[in-house]
């Protein structure tokens, strides 16, 4: 059990990293998946997705050098809400396990999952324990609990993976020394009855359909999101940050692409009231008129 995925993400990366080690990331990317590897003395590298911002395996493992100790993966992800598919994962783990003996090191396939249980249209999140040995998940409840700022979550390893032993006394020793020092016992407590609950997903779709649908109607691309609670939109112009500063005028609030290594985007979250989107729709007409 771990202080969130955040807590748990750097305990496992001050437990595998040595100093230059690098974390491989698909973009875009949680914007502080780089911090967390700065922390423990990694550097973070990002590879492009495909254009639907589903896996790019090709990329991944033409990236891949001498020193690449993680790759990071996030399904469904934040900031574009894309769930990966079962097929691209079996071709990453391939791919690992292929150049894991090439390099002489494990390669560990890290998935930051706090989204899992936030899809729609019937998707299914595939497990990464299901096509690769070398595989560690995490996640937190705060998503799927609706519980923000509750620090609960936990981490798995695979039960074959091939440094099991010595890999988990490193997570215990690091899971005390980072500072947070374990995560919240009555919370541990708490989440342990209820591991079949959730948030009502339906909710979220609704507003995933009245944003993506008012903005097609506006005129901007949009592709639904499969799952989270984020659409990464393309900007009508191709300065994102100019475009959310045009976007704040209207009171609208977004994040600009490039944060997340996605220049030429913008990241828009539906967690809000409906009114709250309905509302936006005027605004958002008005910009892209304007633009």
């Amino acid at each position: 059990m771990t202080c969130g995925a955040a807590g748990a993400l750097n305990v496992v990366l001050k437990t595998v990293l040595d100093p230059g080690d690098e974390v491989l990331c698909p973009r875009p990317y949680f914007v502080e998946y780089g911090f967390y590897a700065d922390n423990h003395g990694g550097v973070l590298k990002t590879v492009p997705t495909n254009a639907d911002f589903s896996l790019n395996v090709e990329a991944i493992a033409e990236a891949i050098t001498p020193k690449t100790k993680v790759v990071l993966i996030n399904s469904p992800n934040n900031p574009t809400g894309q769930v990966y598919s079962r097929e691209s994962l079996q071709a990453l783990g391939d791919a690992l396990r292929e150049a894991g003996q090439r390099h002489g090191h494990t390669i560990y396939l890290v998935s930051d999952e706090p989204y899992r249980k936030i899809t729609y249209d019937d998707i299914d999140v595939p497990y990464i324990m299901d096509v690769y040995a070398e595989s560690i998940v995490l996640t937190s409840y705060s998503k799927d609990l609706s519980l923000p700022g509750e620090r609960i979550g936990f981490l798995a390893v695979h039960p074959d993976a091939s440094d099991k032993k010595i890999l988990l006394a490193g997570i215990i020793t690091s899971n005390r020394i980072l500072g947070f020092v374990n995560a919240p016992a009555l919370m541990q407590r708490a989440v342990a009855m209820m591991l079949s609950s959730s948030v009502d997903v339906g909710v979220y779709k609704r507003k995933r359909d009245l944003l993506c649908d008012g903005l097609a109607k506006c005129g901007y691309a949009v592709t639904k999101p499969a799952g989270a609670f984020y659409l990464f939109l393309k900007a009508p112009i191709n300065d994102d940050v100019a475009f959310t500063r045009t976007l704040q005028k209207e009171l609208i609030l977004a994040v600009p692409g490039t944060g997340f290594g996605g220049p030429g985007y913008i990241r828009l979250a539906y967690c809000v009231n409906d009114a709250a989107i309905t509302n936006a729709m005027p605004g958002f007409k008005r910009v892209l008129n304007a633009l």
